[in-house]
């Protein structure tokens, strides 16, 4: 991947999580931006068109995730990168959200939520993989 493929937005309210990730995300190569809001992450997304967004699902309010996401997938940059939804609700609600099903993504408006804590190298496959299907779907 060049360096203009390797763009990454991270939104969510954690600085340490944050951090930690752009960090580790850094040391891959990638070029990380972040934001602790929806309103910041919209703005940067807009502004540094990333090929991938990792937005957090409870920020400023318990739905401002969905929020977010449903934003960058209605806008003409967005709905053609993915975007992957992190949640620790699952463990505090006992109920699991997920996009495996069309019905689901529709819904949800990202690639795939994914429980927290998750890897970086766990997240940079996913975004890989999303690309490399992508690719396999461009006919010949």
């Amino acid at each position: 991947m060049t360096n203009e493929l390797k763009k990454l937005l991270l939104v969510d309210d954690d600085p340490d999580l944050l951090e930690e990730y752009k960090l580790q995300f850094k040391s891959k190569g990638y070029i990380v931006f972040t934001a602790e809001d929806i309103e910041n992450g919209w703005e940067l997304f807009q502004v540094e068109k990333p090929v991938a967004v990792v937005v957090g699902l409870i920020m400023e309010e318990y739905d401002k995730g969905f929020v977010l996401c449903h934003r960058i997938k209605k806008d003409s940059w967005g709905k053609n990168i993915p975007v992957f939804l992190l949640t620790a609700a699952t463990y505090a609600t006992g109920f699991k959200f997920s996009s495996s099903t069309s019905e689901e993504k529709e819904w949800i408006k990202c690639e795939e939520v994914i429980n927290k804590p998750v890897s970086v190298d766990d997240l940079i496959g996913r975004i890989e993989n999303y690309y490399k299907k992508q690719q396999a779907e461009i006919p010949a």
